[in-house]
């Protein structure tokens, strides 16, 4: 069914007087009215109670699909409504609200075909989610004094809001220049504009009006990796699933997997070394297998997962492991890859490729191994690559998370390369059928993947 963006159908005749006023100067892209009426934290993500509209939103929505003409008049108004977004993002505006579309404005913005703010959103996302990552891997630092340092103690660690992607430090060495000093600056500002940001998700009653409750995504919270694994696993037409109904891997993703290992391991390239994290239903292994590796190491931490290698019909297990070509070389390692890991870079394992593919994990857990243990597992001249299904729920997320992993990867010492490819999605359009049935959560929706090929700087 397609969506009424009118001014009257989003903007409704219920909504508090204060709500509205905000809504309509931001519709308008009336600027100065705007920051007149944002005196107090929260009020640039308030919401129509029935709507969901953010000014955010309707900011975006008033200059409806984009055109092809480019006339100064069109230019200027569409400066106006970058004028009016940017504004509303200094002032706490949530880059990531939904409305009753379970649209973000960035969503709506890319299906309006207005690129220009579409873009002002992925930079906002950007600049919050590595400013988390400071805030969650920030130190106070000490004054010195004991008293200071106990005080520092006992205090209530900061809250942490949105995704969790590692830490990231700053720091201003003495006699730093004008640009070192100006980036300083910027970073301050960054985190003033982020304090705001998480006062408007913890706002006072007063200021809220009225709550919008965002529609449901079908899904009860996040999965944790000590829940999954102690979850009882499904293999069935396709799919593997926990007993909550999450899709751990399906078949669907079995050309990703293909392209995967054609960049991991080129054609003709017998006797690499190699190591996938999270064996799942196998898929990738399979082709791994099929290289004529000289060193096939696995890790795999669930239980049932570890008992299906086993069975008769199984391509691995104990007697794969002994058809390697030496002891050992070809193994499945049974654990938490964070305990296996440390003990493979003590005995000096070393691959030509990598592949990580874990379920239950956050990116945390991704950018501490391409981080801490990469630069010990993969040789100088070898590839890593991992599942890319950051944020692949919706195109704005997945641009998002598309900067920050490379901005990590680069602080890792590692470049990468996105390779686009196409996603056939015949059966997999609606969540609960075709392929989803029986799945909880459609984790993926869109019909472009990018793999990462990721190699050292240098």
């Amino acid at each position: 069914m397609a969506i009424d963006d009118s001014i009257s159908a989003r903007i409704t005749s219920s909504c508090p007087q204060t709500t509205a006023e905000i809504l309509k100067a931001a519709w308008n892209h009336d600027v100065a009215q705007v920051s007149k009426l944002l005196d107090e934290p929260g009020k640039a993500s308030l919401q129509d109670p029935l709507t969901g509209e953010t000014p955010l939103h309707a900011a975006v929505r008033s200059c409806g699909p984009a055109g092809s003409s480019s006339s100064p008049e069109d230019e200027s108004a569409l400066e106006q409504a970058k004028a009016t977004v940017s504004e509303l993002l200094l002032w706490g505006g949530i880059w990531n609200d939904v409305d009753n579309h379970n649209e973000t404005p960035g969503c709506l913005a890319h299906r309006l075909g207005q690129i220009a703010l579409y873009n002002l959103f992925v930079e906002a996302g950007v600049r919050a989610e590595m400013l988390f990552g400071v805030l969650d891997g920030y130190e106070a630092l000490s004054s010195g004094s004991e008293a200071d340092d106990e005080d520092m103690a006992e205090a209530d660690e900061p809250a942490h809001v949105g995704v969790d992607i590692g830490g990231m430090t700053a720091e201003l060495e003495d006699g730093a220049d004008a640009p070192d000093l100006v980036a300083a600056n910027q970073l301050a500002a960054d985190f003033v504009a982020m304090d705001e940001e998480m006062e408007v998700q913890e706002q006072p009653q007063e200021v809220q009006e009225a709550s919008f409750v965002p529609p449901s995504s079908g899904a009860d919270g996040e999965v944790k990796s000590e829940r999954y694994l102690q979850s009882k696993l499904t293999y069935s037409d396709g799919k593997l699933v926990d007993d909550d109904g999450n899709g751990v891997m399906m078949a669907w993703e079995t050309d990703i997997m293909r392209r995967s290992v054609d960049v991991l391991v080129p054609e003709n390239a017998p006797g690499k070394r190699i190591l996938n994290i999270g064996f799942g239903m196998g898929i990738i292994d399979s082709m791994f297998a099929e290289t004529k590796p000289a060193r096939h190491h696995v890790i795999e931490a669930h239980e049932e997962v570890l008992a299906h290698l086993e069975e008769p019909d199984s391509k691995f297990g104990t007697k794969w492991e002994a058809s390697g070509p030496e002891e050992g070389a070809y193994k499945i390692h049974q654990g938490r890859w964070q305990d296996v890991v440390p003990t493979l870079l003590e005995k000096g394992e070393v691959y030509d490729a990598v592949y990580f593919d874990t379920f239950g994990e956050d990116y945390s857990q991704l950018k501490m191994f391409f981080t801490e243990y990469i630069p010990g597992l993969l040789e100088s001249d070898g590839v890593f690559g991992f599942f890319n299904g950051l944020g692949a729920d919706r195109p704005i997320c997945y641009d998002v998370y598309t900067r920050v992993v490379e901005m990590h990867l680069s602080d890792a010492g590692m470049d990468v390369e996105w390779k686009e490819i196409d996603v056939d999605l015949k059966g997999l359009e609606e969540a609960g059928k075709g392929e989803w049935e029986g799945v909880k959560r459609r984790y993926w929706t869109l019909d472009k993947y990018r793999l990462p090929v990721c190699t050292f700087l240098g």
